[in-house]
C-alpha cells in the first residue's frame, strides 16, 4: 500500500460495510465512507465522530469524494437476487457500470487500490447434481444464470480491463456471509435461522438442505479486505480472491445453529420440507487467499449464533418482522413511501398551490 492511510468505503453504512469501517479505524485508517444511506446510518452510530460520511448514488460519484484517498473498497450496489430480480436494470447500472465509471474515476483521481466486492454466487449450479458437486476456485468456469450474479461477474470483467502498473484492481468474491452487525439482515441463511428460532423456535429448510452454500462471518469478510489492503501490490493486483470459511450443506447448517443456541438456554426443532423450490447451490474453495496472504477465518458458525444471540438481545434488534432488516422488503416499502409522497409532498410542510382540475365529477390535483 502507498503511505497515506484515507480509505474511501462504497457502502460503508451497509451490513458488511459498517463492521469494516470500525475494523478499518481500528488499525489507524482515515475513513471516508460513501453511502446511498437506504438504510440509515444507524448501524454507524458508534464511529459517527470518526469517520467522514458523504451521501450520495454510487452511479454519480463526485471527484471531491476521493480526494487524497489511497484505496477505494466497493461494497457498494444492489446485493443479492431478491433485489436484483426487483429492479434488473438498476441493478446492472449499479453492479455493472459503476463499478466501472467508479474506477475510471478513481484511476483520474490517482488512487492506487481498488477492491472489489464480488459474489461467490457466481459459481452457483443450480439444483443438486452429484456430477457437478465439485470444490470451485478462481480459475473455475463459471455460467451465472441469476441477474445478481450476471451483474457481479460483469463488474469484475470491466473493473480488470482497467487494470495497469498504476491501478491496482482486487476482486473479492464473498462467501454468504452471517453473524451480527449494527446494520443487521435477518435475510441471509444463518441470520434467518436465529431469527426464525427467537420467532417460532423453528428452522425451517427448503428442499431438504440437501444444497451446498459457501459460508463467512461478517467480522472474518471484514479481516479479508484488511488483509489484502495491506498486501503487497505484486500480490494482489488484477487477483481474484474467494472469500470463505467453510462448505456446508443447509441441513448440517441447520444443525450447528441448533446446538449454538442450545447452549444459549434455546432450542428449536428442525423442520425439513423436501419440494422443489428455486436454490441455489455451490461449494467453493478459499485456498488462494489462504496460501497466498495467509488469511483464514477464525469465527466459527457456532460462535457466531452466540455472539448474535447476545447482541441482538443487547441492541434490541428483536422487533423481527421490521422491513429495515429484509433488503427486499425494505427497497419496496421505500418505493411505496416515494410514491405516496410524490401526491403528497412532505408531511408538515405547507406545499406549494397546485391546480385544481375537474375530471369526471371528480377534483384531482394537477
Amino acid at each position: 500500500m502507498t503511505q497515506s492511510k484515507s480509505i474511501l468505503v462504497v457502502g460503508g453504512a451497509g451490513y458488511l460495510g459498517c463492521v469494516l469501517v470500525e475494523e478499518l479505524l481500528n488499525r489507524g485508517y482515515a475513513v471516508t465512507v460513501f453511502d446511498r444511506l437506504f438504510f440509515g446510518d444507524g448501524g454507524l452510530s458508534r464511529v459517527r465522530d470518526r469517520v467522514r460520511l458523504l451521501t450520495g448514488d454510487i452511479r454519480s460519484m463526485s471527484p471531491t469524494a476521493m480526494q487524497g484517498v489511497a484505496a477505494i473498497i466497493n461494497l457498494g450496489g444492489l446485493s443479492n437476487d431478491p433485489t436484483a430480480e426487483y429492479n434488473p436494470e438498476a441493478n446492472h447500472e449499479m453492479n455493472t457500470v459503476a463499478t466501472r465509471s467508479l474506477a475510471e474515476l478513481a484511476r483520474s483521481q490517482g488512487v492506487r487500490r481498488y477492491l472489489y466486492a464480488s459474489s461467490c454466487s457466481i459459481y452457483d449450479v443450480g439444483v443438486v447434481d452429484e456430477e457437478r458437486d465439485v470444490l470451485l476456485n478462481e480459475d473455475a468456469p463459471v455460467q451465472p444464470h441469476a441477474a445478481y450474479a450476471i451483474s457481479k461477474l460483469a463488474g469484475e470483467k470491466e473493473l480488470l480491463s482497467l487494470q495497469d502498473e498504476n491501478f491496482s484492481a482486487v476482486i473479492l468474491r464473498m462467501g454468504t456471509l452471517f453473524g451480527f452487525s449494527p446494520r443487521m439482515r435477518y435475510d441471509l441463511v444463518v441470520n434467518t435461522f436465529v431469527k426464525d428460532a427467537f420467532l417460532r423456535r423453528q428452522l425451517n429448510l427448503h428442499y431438504g438442505g440437501q444444497m451446498w452454500r459457501p459460508l463467512v462471518d461478517v467480522r472474518d469478510a471484514a479481516r479479508a479486505y484488511l488483509v489484502v489492503l495491506e498486501a503487497e501490490t505484486s500480490l494482489v493486483a488484477g487477483q481474484i480472491f474467494n472469500v470463505v470459511s467453510e462448505n456446508y450443506r443447509i441441513s448440517e447448517l441447520a444443525l450447528r445453529v441448533r446446538e449454538a443456541l442450545r447452549s444459549k438456554g434455546m432450542d428449536a426443532e428442525i423442520n425439513a420440507q423436501f419440494q422443489y423450490a428455486g436454490i441455489r447451490n455451490y461449494r467453493v474453495s478459499g485456498r488462494k487467499i489462504s496460501s497466498r496472504l495467509s488469511y483464514k477465518p477464525v469465527v466459527s458458525v457456532e460462535d457466531s449464533v452466540k455472539d448474535m444471540v447476545d447482541k441482538i438481545r443487547d441492541y434490541g434488534y428483536t422487533d423481527f418482522d421490521n422491513d429495515r432488516y429484509y433488503n427486499i422488503r425494505w427497497m419496496k416499502l421505500l418505493e411505496h413511501v416515494k410514491e405516496l409522497i410524490d401526491i403528497t409532498g412532505t408531511i408538515f410542510d405547507t406545499p406549494a398551490p397546485k391546480p385544481v382540475l375537474e375530471i369526471q365529477g371528480r377534483r384531482e390535483f394537477a
